[in-house]
């Protein structure tokens, strides 16, 4: 069988497969926005948190002393912070964007099996392809049910973690002046308070 007939025969199989794993994204997207909608309910900046991060990375690079090396631990627990609030946002965006063309593939797969369907019949009745085409669009409908709420959920989300970062950054500079006066504490000389 040549290339032509194999890809034919696989797009006779219609669109239903394209309607199944567009409607296993969207229960995985739902379940995203489920998690970070718990998570960012629940979710407190601690600027001892902060705190004890920012000591965990100084640890790490002792050879590194000074405003610098503090700096650059306070820029490391506000990275990692921000991995936290972000995770899983690609996900939505992903699927945001790309949902629309699954479902987009679904009605070329259906309109080439509705035209197919029409070849096979030679009487040439238009109700044979109207109902394959109308089968067609439906992916597309369900494609873009599925990239809607995910549009919307990852711009609502992306917007939580803008304001939570602004408390991040903010209780970080907290942190820092905190473990800033520690290491300053531990430097002075004994005697000298």
């Amino acid at each position: 069988m040549n290339l032509s007939g194999q890809l034919l025969a696989f797009t006779l199989h219609g669109a239903t497969w394209v309607l199944w794993l567009l409607i296993a994204l969207s229960v995985a997207s739902l379940a995203v926005m489920i998690e970070r909608a718990w998570f960012y309910a629940r979710h407190r900046i601690d600027s001892s948190k902060l705190a004890a991060e920012m000591r965990g990375l100084l640890a790490e690079q002792q050879e590194l002393v000074g405003k610098d090396a503090l700096a650059g631990a306070m820029e490391g627990a506000k990275a990692n912070e921000r991995m936290r609030l972000e995770r899983n946002l690609a996900y939505l965006a992903t699927l945001g964007s790309n949902a629309p063309f699954v479902g987009l593939f679904g009605t070329v797969l259906g309109i080439i099996k509705a035209f197919h369907d029409l070849a096979a019949n030679q009487a040439g009745d238009p109700s044979v392809v109207m109902s394959g085409i109308s089968e067609a669009l439906v992916a597309t409908a369900v494609g873009l049910m599925v990239a809607i709420p995910a549009v919307v959920a990852f711009n609502f989300f992306s917007r939580r973690v803008t304001a939570k970062m602004a408390d991040v950054d903010w209780k970080a500079h907290m942190a820092m002046c905190q473990v800033s006066s520690e290491q300053k504490s531990t430097m002075l000389p004994a005697g000298s308070a």
